[in-house]
């Protein structure tokens, strides 16, 4: 197995040993932060195609709105608290909220950089034009006026301030037009809004203040019209277009001037401690109503807008300036992947179709039965052999989602068991446990009702599943429920046989595509036996507290994760093979953090493969300078969980391995239940090695995490084959090898 990468790239100088005044772990949030600076690092990367690099803008926005509302949202309410304990790396609320506001500005302007300087520019060298509403003709004026009469005129609500109408509700992350006017009244009575007062300067008439909210329903590029048989395409701002035809919407006013802002709301808090709730559902619905007027943490404005009105909407939001982030490009990024929509396929990924694991592929004999047809076919070749799956490069369909479906119309199948943490509105999965149901077939599903932003879709799903007569429950009191199993029991001809799988992803088509995972199918009988204990404590009222071969959060799985730590130390320190390698999407627990520089001083070779943040400090001589942290980003989001540890074997086949759904977070090890599931198999164990290999020598979409915090990305050498791992990356080199299977 490959053990240290080349061509990395090191810092400058050596750290120094760590002293007293510096902290041993990063700040979570800022961590968090530089991962999304990796994110949008993308789009900068001329190797990709132009439309996946703009896509790489509304992913860094969307990650960083869901940043806002929850972790900002949690150390405002920290601050009104009167919470002044400080974070593990010595900061408080209010100087973490500082960092936080520097270093997002500081992206935000990169990104606004990103698009106006480059990204636009070379769209605009392949006929894709942003234009602004004030530089088109004539003519395409009148055109984009009519579409607006027609598509967004009636569908716009002009809401004013006076008397009679209080400061308007601001919905979370909608965009606005604050509409600043004055009454054209000539000889008329003076119109009754009241103005704001700020803005009022002697001798003039009064500023009225309306807000406009941009419908969620219309495009944000509204296209221009363009001659018959033209190859490219002009858009132009919806706002852009609401904002020059205004008269309509304010007849009798004088405008003045526009300014365009978004707001963010907290996620507002969630009961993941319920331990004397009557009924959990209700909860969570009544809790959902709550989140639409939860606390405003973030005003997006333009920077021209007036100080006046600024602060008139600090005031009336409740915000702190310091809450008021200035968007100079006046566009919600998301709406960008309306562009990369548009249909250009040489300036986009070639489509990726995810192979069916060799195990599952259908017979090639011309009178062989379908699979669809043939579910004992399918149970058939997990008895065989134990079968890993890696998605997005294999696929979801022809493995997870053909599980369950499979178990539903085998008439051999009595039970199936499963959790659902989020799963796609239109799941498989949901339809193929109620065709279980009228089947005839005893079915229990465990819908996690707490799954942050997806709490209504579970509540819809549950209701749904019972309607049916799915037997739903929703976890362990006080738990989240984010382990990914599902358990299916059938007649055989030597009694019943379980058959499992494990993931480390949800059950959910969409994000199958997209976010890379690994999940094991398998008939063990070790394994399966401790998966119906683990139902048994999911469902139902087992305390049961030993599981043979899995690791259960909260239960035992901490406790073994330390043990197979420490083990690696008392390995090094008597001279014998010791490794770590865990690759996961977070690094916070301060334990397992410990432990890890524990067995770095005692001689372990640490690994590990962080995506996201990361608080353990790497590379501090006398403390870490045997971890080394790296990070992967590009094409798919990495959120697989795998973790190696070498027990003593020279050959990494015979150490021990482990997928789980699980990171080294302290919410995952103590407050979720959690499955880590040991891959027993050579053949599986071969294919997570082959992953670890691909990603430490990646030089394409690897990042070095360096002792301050910062990530140093990696460089090709010159050298490098274009076929080679170290030039393609890991995306690139796991589909290679994908097709080459086939």
């Amino acid at each position: 197995m490959t053990t240290t990468p080349s061509h990395t790239t090191q810092p400058q100088n050596l750290p120094a040993p760590l002293d007293e005044e510096t902290p041993r772990y990063f700040n979570r949030d800022v961590s968090w932060l530089e991962f999304n600076r990796r994110v949008l690092a993308q789009a900068t990367d001329e190797q990709l195609p132009l439309l996946e690099r703009l896509r790489f803008l509304a992913i860094f926005t969307s990650n960083l709105d869901e940043f806002f509302m929850k972790r900002v949202g949690l150390i405002k309410r920290q601050i009104h608290a009167g919470v002044t304990t400080p974070s593990p790396d010595g900061l408080l609320p209010r100087q973490q909220l500082a960092a936080i506001r520097e270093l997002a500005g500081e992206l935000q302007a990169l990104q606004h950089q990103m698009l106006y300087q480059h990204l636009l520019p070379r769209l605009a060298e392949q006929e894709i034009v942003l234009t602004k509403y004030t530089d088109l003709s004539g003519r395409d004026r009148g055109a984009i006026d009519e579409w607006y009469r027609h598509n967004a005129f009636s569908a716009l609500t002009p809401l004013a301030v006076d008397p009679t109408h209080r400061f308007p509700f601001i919905s979370n992350l909608s965009e606005n037009l604050g509409v600043l006017a004055t009454p054209n009244t000539g000889d008329k009575d003076p119109h009754p809004w009241v103005g704001i007062p700020a803005l009022r300067q002697p001798e003039q008439e009064d500023v009225l203040f309306a807000r406009v909210k941009l419908p969620p329903s219309i495009r944000r590029f509204i296209a221009v019209p363009g001659p018959k048989g033209a190859s490219g395409k002009r858009f132009v701002l919806l706002h852009d277009v609401l904002r020059n035809n205004l008269d309509d919407l304010f007849p009798g006013m004088k405008i003045v001037d526009t300014v365009f802002f978004r707001v963010t709301r907290s996620a507002g808090i969630q009961k993941d401690d319920i331990l004397d709730t009557p009924n959990l559902l209700e909860s969570v619905e009544a809790d959902l109503k709550q989140r639409k007027f939860a606390r405003v943490v973030r005003l997006e404005i333009e920077p021209d807008a007036p100080q006046t009105l600024r602060r008139w909407l600090v005031d009336k939001l409740n915000l702190d300036v310091s809450d008021v982030y200035e968007n100079p490009s006046a566009i919600d990024y998301n709406s960008l992947l309306e562009l990369v929509d548009i249909d250009r396929p040489e300036l986009k990924h070639r489509p990726w179709k995810a192979a069916v694991p060799p195990q599952l592929r259908a017979p090639t004999r011309p009178d062989a039965p379908s699979p669809d047809r043939s579910p004992a076919m399918f149970f058939a070749a997990i008895r065989k052999q134990d079968v890993l799956v890696h998605h997005p490069y294999e696929s979801f369909n022809a493995s997870v989602e053909r599980f369950i479906a499979a178990a539903a119309i085998d008439p051999d199948v009595i039970t199936i068991k499963q959790t659902l943490y989020r799963t796609s509105p239109d799941s498989p999965f949901i339809e193929s446990l109620v065709r279980a149901a009228e089947n005839g077939k005893q079915v229990a599903c465990l819908v996690e009702l707490r799954a942050r932003f997806d709490e209504g879709r579970n509540v819809r799903f549950a209701r749904k599943l019972e309607k049916a007569g799915v037997h739903v429950a929703y976890g362990v009191m006080g738990l989240k429920t984010h382990c990914k199993t599902s358990l299916v029991v059938r007649k055989e001809r030597q009694g019943l046989r379980c058959y499992a799988h494990f993931g480390t992803g949800n059950y959910h088509p969409k994000t199958a595509q997209l976010y890379t995972d690994v999940g094991l199918l398998t008939c063990d009988p070790v394994l399966t036996h401790d998966l119906v204990h683990l139902f048994n404590y999911l469902t139902g009222l087992s305390s049961h507290q030993t599981y043979e071969s899995l690791l259960v959060a909260p239960i035992n799985m901490r406790q073994k994760f330390n043990q197979l730590i420490d083990r690696e130390a008392a390995n090094a320190r008597k001279g014998r093979p010791a490794r770590i390698i865990a690759k996961i999407n977070s690094m916070e627990d301060r334990d397992v953090t410990e432990r890890l520089y524990a067995a770095s001083q005692a001689g372990v070779k640490i690994t590990l493969i962080v995506r996201g943040f990361c608080c353990l400090r790497p590379g501090v001589p006398g403390l870490s300078e045997n971890i080394n942290v790296i990070s992967v980003v590009g094409r798919f989001l990495e959120h697989s969980r795998i973790f190696y540890f070498a027990a003593g074997q020279e050959d990494p086949l015979d150490g021990e391995w482990l997928i789980s759904s699980a990171d080294w977070m302290y919410r995952n090890l103590s407050n979720r239940v959690e499955a880590a599931v040991p891959v027993r198999e050579q053949a599986a164990r071969a294919r997570l090695q082959e992953i670890f290999d691909i990603m430490l020598a990646d030089q394409r979409c690897a990042w070095d995490l360096r002792v301050d915090g910062g990530y140093d990305h990696r460089a090709v050498a010159p050298d490098a084959a274009a076929e080679s791992v170290e030039a393609m990356g890991t995306f690139e080199s796991l589909m290679k090898r994908t097709l080459a299977v086939e």
